[in-house]
C-alpha cells in the first residue's frame, strides 16, 4: 500500500536508483567513524586528528549544499547524481589507499564535497518524478539512507578485525560505481523550462539575475522564527556530529567492549531515529511543531549525561535506542523553517541556512576529539548533555508558524 503510485512508467526504477545511492551517500559517512580506531593506528594519528578528519567530511558536504542547489539548474539532477556517486567512487578509493594521513584527509574532504552534490538534486528529482506522492517518495528514500547509517558501520565493525579497513572504505567504490550506472540508466532528464538562465550573476544593485534579491534572502534568515530554529537545530547537529564520530571509539576504549559490540550499539542509534523520524513528522502534525521538538530534543539530555555511567551491554543498547530519538528532531525543524521562509525566497534561503549550520556543527568531531586527547572522554558527553539543553531551552522560544 505505502508503494501504491510510486511505479509504472519506470519510476520505480527511477526510486530504486536515487534510494539506493543514498544507501551509500549517507551510510558511507557513518561508516568512517566505525573504523577510525584503526584510522589512528594506521596514521598513529590521535583524537583530535581524527575528529579533524571526520569534521572535514561534514564540513565540506555542507559547503556543497548551496552551490549544488544552483547546479541542478544548471545540469540537471541526472548529470548531478551521477556525477556525485562517480565522484563518491574516487573518493573512497583515496581514503582507502591513503600512503600518509594527509592523503586521507584529502579523500575525507572529497567524499564530504561529493557527497554534498548528492542531497539537493535528490529532493528535487523525487519531486519531479512523483508530483503527486513526492512525500511517499522521499520517505522511501530517506528511509533507505537510514538503514545504509545502520548496516554498513554494524558491518565494518563486525569484519574490521578479519578485513582491512582499507579495504572496508575503498570497497564502497564496488556500489557507488553500480548505483551510478543505475541512476544514468533510469533517472530521466527532466525539463528544467527557464532554469536556462539561472547562471547569471549578481547585479549592479544587489540583486541575482533570477530576480531574488539579496536583500530579501538576509531578511528572510534572521526572522526570529528562522533565527531560533537553526541555532537550535546547529546546537543539535553539532551534539551528534560529535558522538557519531567518536560513538564506536568511546565504547571500545571507555566501555571496554568489543568493536563489533561497539558498532552494533552504533547502528542502535539509527534503529531509535528511524522510528523517531516517521513518529516525530506525525506527532507534530497533531501538537504542532514546538511541544514535539522541546519533548524529542530533552529526551536526549539525561541520555547523554547518563551514558559514562553505564557498564552493562543492556543498558547501553537501550540508552542507544534512546540517543538516536534525536534524529526526529531534524525531520520537524527542517519542515517548519522552510514553511516559514517567504516562498520567493526558499530555495536560495534554505540553501545558505543548510550550509551555514552544517559547517558550524561539522566542528563537534573535532570538539569531541580535543576531549578525547585530554583524557576527558565522559566529560565530554556531559558537555554534549549541557549543548543540548541549550537547544531544547531554544525550542521552548520557538515562534508559532
Amino acid at each position: 500500500m505505502m508503494l501504491r503510485g510510486l511505479r509504472g512508467g519506470g519510476r520505480g526504477w527511477t526510486l530504486l536508483a536515487i534510494a539506493s545511492g543514498w544507501v551509500f551517500v549517507l551510510g558511507g559517512r557513518f561508516l568512517v567513524p566505525a573504523v577510525l580506531p584503526q584510522v589512528k593506528t594506521a596514521f598513529a594519528v590521535g583524537d583530535i586528528g581524527v575528529g579533524v578528519a571526520v569534521t572535514i567530511i561534514w564540513a565540506s558536504y555542507g559547503l556543497m549544499q548551496a552551490p549544488a542547489g544552483l547546479l541542478v539548474d544548471q545540469v540537471g539532477e541526472r548529470r548531478l547524481l551521477a556525477g556525485s556517486v562517480a565522484l563518491s567512487t574516487i573518493s573512497v578509493v583515496v581514503i582507502g589507499a591513503a600512503p600518509a594521513f594527509l592523503a586521507f584527509l584529502v579523500g575525507c574532504a572529497v567524499f564530504g564535497l561529493a557527497t554534498g552534490l548528492y542531497g539537493p538534486a535528490r529532493g528535487t528529482a523525487l519531486s519531479r518524478a512523483f508530483p503527486d506522492h513526492d512525500g511517499a517518495a522521499i520517505g522511501a528514500t530517506l528511509a533507505a539512507g537510514s538503514v545504509g547509517s545502520a548496516v554498513l558501520p554494524l558491518a565494518a565493525g563486525a569484519l574490521v578485525g578479519t578485513v582491512s579497513w582499507r579495504l572496508l572504505v575503498g570497497g564502497l567504490a564496488v556500489p557507488f560505481a553500480a548505483a551510478g550506472v543505475l541512476i544514468w540508466a533510469t533517472v530521466p532528464s527532466f525539463s528544467s523550462g527557464d532554469s536556462a538562465s539561472a547562471d547569471a550573476a549578481s547585479t549592479e544593485d544587489g540583486s541575482r539575475a533570477d530576480g531574488v534579491p539579496v536583500g530579501d534572502v538576509i531578511a528572510a534568515i534572521t526572522t526570529r522564527q528562522v533565527a531560533i530554529a537553526v541555532a537550535a537545530l546547529t546546537l543539535m547537529t553539532f551534539v551528534f556530529q560529535g558522538v557519531s564520530a567518536f560513538y564506536v571509539s568511546y565504547l571500545t576504549s571507555v566501555g571496554e567492549f568489543a568493536q563489533s559490540t561497539a558498532a552494533a550499539m552504533f547502528a542502535l542509534v539509527f534503529v531509535g531515529g528511524a522510528i523517531a523520524q516517521v513518529a516525530a513528522g506525525k506527532l507534530a502534525d497533531t501538537f504542532g511543531d514546538r511541544p514535539v521538538l522541546v519533548i524529542v530534543a530533552a529526551a536526549t539530555v539525561p541520555v547523554l549525561a547518563v551514558i559514562p555511567l553505564l557498564d552493562s551491554l543492556l543498558a547501553v543498547a537501550v540508552a542507544s535506542l534512546l540517543l538516536g530519538i534525536r534524529l526526529g528532531v531534524p525531520a520537524v525543524s527542517n519542515a517548519y523553517i522552510i514553511a516559514v521562509l517567504p516562498e520567493s525566497v526558499t530555495g536560495t534561503a534554505w540553501g545558505v541556512i543548510r550550509t551555514t549550520s552544517f559547517l558550524l556543527a561539522a566542528t563537534g568531531s573535532t570538539v569531541v576529539g580535543v576531549f578525547a586527547d585530554q583524557g576527558l572522554f565522559d566529560e565530554a558527553f556531559v558537555v554534549l548533555a549541557g549543548v543540548t539543553a541549550v537547544g531544547t531551552l531554544l525550542y521552548t522560544q520557538l515562534p508559532a508558524r
